[in-house]
């Protein structure tokens, strides 16, 4: 997909609202803040919201924005312009990456047998390993998968290899934490949309995510209703039949994740407007999410859970 091109630089530093220079590819006129991302505006008409990185709202920097192509747009014969999210009447939602810091409940579970056998760990190193073990042929439903991972990665990590401690890091799921800003995120989205969950996740695990999570959905699919993980487009279809079943269809969801490989492509293939939550902003790599074969274009592009529910915020307190 071909994404229109802008570079932008902020002329007024540390204020709140301020003017942007741009030398657009094409026609353009600016750029306005809404919480702490950029939306785009064509001529008068709402574009598809990017937020900035840290590095580019340093004074004086420059950030390569885009604009892209929305599937749905398209269809109505308006290349380059994201739909309002107002038109939506769900939202599903990744959970594991997305909503719960997954990468931070298996690395301090790690951390924790690293100090009790006297060595330390490289998080980074073990997430590594965690992704390849964990995409392995054979690999088993998640998390109860983590006993098996753990037996395979501990000796590369220093870690006693005892099967007491892959069920410990299985076992860890049960108390992964959200991310500081999702449950806030979800009970504000929650006021607007219906919020489905479509999570990798085995039922007895999402039961606790969606208690740190403070119980936000209209809906839950997991790996053991659907009998399948996402990228599979048969997850999706269990949800839009759901969808279905209420009147409604998959023009009627945003689907919200942080996985460019079990989302985001997938999502943008079956004809569903995305937005991509980057938790990973500010870290390289993939780290325990697999590596997607190429990268898609979300509709929607957003570092933080917090940012998308105040980007949502604005967009309908214009509309009323």
């Amino acid at each position: 997909m071909m994404a229109a091109k802008y570079v932008v630089s902020r002329n007024i530093a540390g204020a709140d609202d301020f003017a942007i220079l741009c030398r657009p590819l094409t026609p353009f006129r600016r750029i306005q803040r809404v919480g702490s991302a950029r939306l785009l505006i064509r001529q008068g008409q709402k574009a598809r919201i990017s937020e900035p990185s840290k590095k580019a709202d340093a004074p004086g920097s420059t950030e390569l924005c885009s604009v892209n192509t929305c599937n749905s747009a398209a269809r109505r014969g308006e290349p380059g312009l994201a739909r309002d999210f107002s038109e939506f009447k769900y939202m599903t939602f990744d959970v594991v990456g997305t909503l719960i810091d997954f990468e931070g409940g298996i690395t301090t579970c790690l951390a924790g047998i690293a100090a009790e056998a006297g060595v330390s760990i490289d998080g980074e190193a073990a997430l590594a390993l965690y992704r390849q073990a964990r995409y392995m042929p054979g690999a088993g439903l998640f998390p109860d998968d983590l006993a098996r991972v753990y037996m395979l990665i501990a000796r590369r990590l220093g870690l006693p290899a005892e099967g007491k401690y892959g069920v410990r890091l299985r076992d860890s799921a049960s108390i992964w934490t959200g991310f500081p800003d999702s449950a806030a995120a979800l009970a504000d989205l929650a006021k607007s949309h219906r919020l489905i969950a479509m999570t990798n996740a085995q039922r007895w695990a999402l039961d606790h995510f969606e208690k740190q999570l403070g119980s936000p959905f209209f809906a839950t699919f997991t790996a053991d209703d659907t009998g399948t993980e996402k990228p599979d487009p048969a997850f999706f279809r269990k949800v839009f039949d759901f969808v279905a079943s209420r009147g409604d269809s998959k023009d009627d969801i945003l689907h919200v994740a942080q996985s460019q490989y079990h989302d985001i492509g997938i999502s943008r293939a079956l004809g569903l407007t995305n937005c991509w939550i980057q938790r990973r902003h500010a870290q390289t790599g993939y780290g325990g999410t697999i590596e997607p074969e190429r990268f898609t274009v979300p509709d929607y592009h957003f570092t933080s859970m917090a940012a998308l529910a105040a980007a949502v915020r604005e967009s309908l307190k214009e509309r009323t």
